[in-house]
């Protein structure tokens, strides 16, 4: 049997869905990966710029390169495998879509019920009193951004040495004790907690399905490992 065809075997017997997806599938949209060739800005690293300590130092170096980022993900559009995963969720009674992305472009996909457990590069935050607004600019006019309080405003992600979002984090992991079927695409799984969801579902009795283009630390753990792009994989298990 060919992997799809476990695979969506698998889904069509499942009543509850969960699936985490990393920078693999937004990489085939065009978005930079951190690790990857596009990683470097100004010869310096992203794990340089972003940490609360690099933006208290220079917040407006650190608004530069996430300003530069939101500029480059304006000019992507979801690909094949964002769009069979909103098909997935019509189908499913139940589903959850937990994502390390940041991009939105599950949202421009037409997802709804998303954890988005490393924030959202177009959200910004008060420093000060920790108001949360949207605002879907390419680019900002000013840098650094303020709120309406008159504070400077940061951008709404997870960054190093950061804690994960405890309401998010507490709803991903109850979906993954929850489901039936875990989807595990286009992620490294080297970066936890997020990596341990797929662990955790399996423990739990559900069938984990990875997939990647190369191997990951967790291949060899999961139920079927499935050497695909998201976005060819994806759209075989909704034809």
């Amino acid at each position: 049997m060919e992997p799809w065809e476990t695979a969506r075997h698998w889904l069509s017997a499942a009543t509850s869905v969960t699936v985490l997806t990393g920078a693999g599938i937004s990489a085939e949209s065009g978005v930079p990966t951190f690790r990857g060739p596009g990683g470097l800005w100004r010869n310096q690293r992203p794990e340089d710029l972003a940490t609360p300590a690099a933006f208290t130092r220079d917040p407006l170096r650190s608004w530069e390169w996430y300003n530069w980022r939101r500029g480059i993900i304006a000019t992507v559009q979801p690909n094949a495998g964002h769009l069979a995963l909103a098909r997935i969720e019509e189908r499913s009674a139940q589903f959850t879509l937990v994502t390390q992305n940041v991009d939105g472009l599950h949202d421009r996909a037409g997802s709804r019920n998303i954890l988005k457990v490393h924030g959202d590069i177009w959200t910004l935050r008060c420093t000060q009193c920790a108001r949360a607004w949207q605002d879907l600019r390419p680019a900002l006019p000013e840098l650094p951004p303020r709120c309406e309080c008159g504070a400077v405003a940061r951008p709404g992600v997870v960054w190093f040495g950061e804690g994960l979002p405890e309401d998010v984090w507490s709803e991903a992991v109850l979906a993954a004790r929850a489901c039936d079927v875990f989807l595990l695409v286009g992620t490294s799984a080297v970066v936890y907690p997020a990596a341990g969801l797929a662990e955790l579902a399996r423990s739990h009795g559900a069938k984990v399905v990875e997939i990647n283009i190369e191997d990951t630390p967790l291949s060899a753990h999961v139920d079927l490992s499935w050497r695909a792009r998201a976005s060819e994989a994806l759209p075989r298990l909704v034809e």
